[in-house]
Formats: C-alpha cells, structure tokens, sequence
C-alpha cells in the first residue's frame, strides 16, 4: 500500500484491495483511514522511510550472514578419535538421560537444537547462545542459569508470609531476548508454552505470565544443550491431561450447581 501511495496511487478503495490476510477482514475501515489528500512532499518523505527500511533490512541480512560464517568457522572441530562406546558428535539427541556427548556441541548445532523451541528461529537463536555460551557445567542445575539471567522467582518470606515474588537482576541482554521469545511461543497453536501462559495471565497477570514463560523456556535450553537433546512438546492439553480426572469431577460439579440436578457423564466413541 505505501509503495503504491508512493508511486501516485490515490483511490482509497484500490488500496484497500492490497490488504492481505486478517486485514483484509477490515476493507470498509481501510478504505475510510486511506482516504485522504496527500501532497508530493508527503510521497517525498514516505520514499525516503521505506528506503530507509530497505537499507536496515539489507544490513540485517548482511550481519546476519556474517554471524552464520562466523558459527561455521567455530563450529569446525578437530577430529578426534571415537570414544569408547562408539560415540560421536553425530549422535547428538541419541543420548541416554544424564550422559554427556563424546565431543561438545558445535555452535551450528547448538542453534538447530534451540531452533526446535517454539519462538525461537535462528537469529533468536545466536542471541541465546551468545550470551550463555556452549558449556552448561558453568551452571551446575538450571536453576543456576535462571538465576544469572534474573529469571529466577524471588523467594522473600518470613513468619510463613510470603511477600513479592519479584525476580532478581541478572543478564538484562539475556532476559530481554526470552522475554521477547516467550512473546512469539505464546502465539502458536496448541502449544505448551501458550497454556501455560493463559494459565498464569488469568490468575496473576501478563506480564508475570510471561517472564515465568521466558522461564520455561531458559530451563529447557539448559536441558537442550546439556544433554544435546531437541525440544520435546508436550502440547496444548497438558494441564488438562494431567489431571483429568480432577477436571471432569470439578467440571461435573460445575453443572450439577447450574442444573440442580445429578449429571451423568456416559463416553462415546468417537466415529472415524
């Protein structure tokens, strides 16, 4: 739409039709807010915001690339001879629990582990590992890690009263990035991360929901490079699976009180 508005296009109502996706839900108002008597100043300064924005792209990009060569070179390891038991550096996500990989994790491969996190893509990615770094023995359990990077819930009582809960300050670079991720995880569908996000916004807020998200997320990329294991998705229903029988009790009862009546709960197989 700017790029046509630019290049002279004044009918608000063919601008309307550029819209795309959900916005196209929304034609009438866009053809209303496009409405409008714009001058050649007015294209003069819109060209020169777009390219600016081109040009911004164009350095992304291209620091984008750097950093990919840069991760390559590092990621070129000497080679070793096999460890005992046949292990090697190709069996990254093969490991029992608790065994340590026969030769560190490569930066590259370390990116396509965290990758596999909802929220997380490749730039994402580099950000994480910059400031964490490839060797988790630095930090003995993640709750180590959640602490440096001021994740960690605080834990201030005394008299058995709790008081705040704030978090400590830790890696601002760091949690700003998970917090940013945590953002994105809460998006998708059918997602672990975005239940237990409603499940926390509607009692204690957004924004505690989504740094105890972030959280979530900085405990599995302690596990992930670790133990050199890809994200395991536990899906959308699992606070509801995992306690079902609770819920269909609390949720019978639920009825019970609506209906003033005894509810009977009868399973049907479901046709194919």
């Amino acid at each position: 739409m700017l790029e046509a508005i630019v290049a002279g296009q004044t009918d608000s109502r063919a601008l309307a039709q550029m819209a795309r996706g959900r916005l196209r839900d929304k034609i009438p108002e866009l053809e209303k807010a496009l409405t409008g008597r714009i001058q050649p100043h007015h294209r003069f300064l819109l060209a020169k915001q777009l390219a600016h924005v081109d040009f911004l792209d164009e350095q992304v990009a291209d620091i984008g690339a750097e950093i990919g060569c840069q991760l390559e070179q590092m990621s070129q390891l000497p080679e070793q001879p096999p460890a005992k038991g046949g292990n090697s550096s190709s069996d990254v996500g093969e490991l029992a629990e608790g065994e340590l990989p026969a030769r560190p994790l490569t930066w590259n491969q370390a990116v396509v582990l965290l990758d596999t996190v909802p929220g997380i893509d490749r730039q994402a990615a580099e950000a994480v590992l910059a400031e964490t770094g490839l060797d988790m023995r630095q930090f003995p359990t993640d709750k180590d890690l959640a602490a440096w990077a001021g994740l960690a819930p605080g834990n201030n009582q005394s008299g058995g009263k709790r008081y705040s809960g704030r978090t400590r300050k830790g890696n601002s670079s760091l949690k700003t990035c998970l917090v940013r991720i945590a953002w994105a995880a809460v998006r998708t569908k059918d997602t672990f991360l975005k239940a237990r996000y409603q499940r926390l916004a509607s009692r204690r807020g957004k924004r505690r929901a989504i740094v105890a998200v972030a959280h979530s997320i900085l405990v599995s990329i302690w596990h992930m490079l670790s133990d050199g294991t890809p994200y395991v998705e536990l899906g959308g229903d699992y606070f509801d699976q995992r306690k079902k029988e609770v819920k269909v009790s609390y949720l019978t009862r639920q009825l019970e009180k609506l209906t003033g009546g005894t509810v009977q709960i009868e399973l049907v197989p479901v046709a194919a």
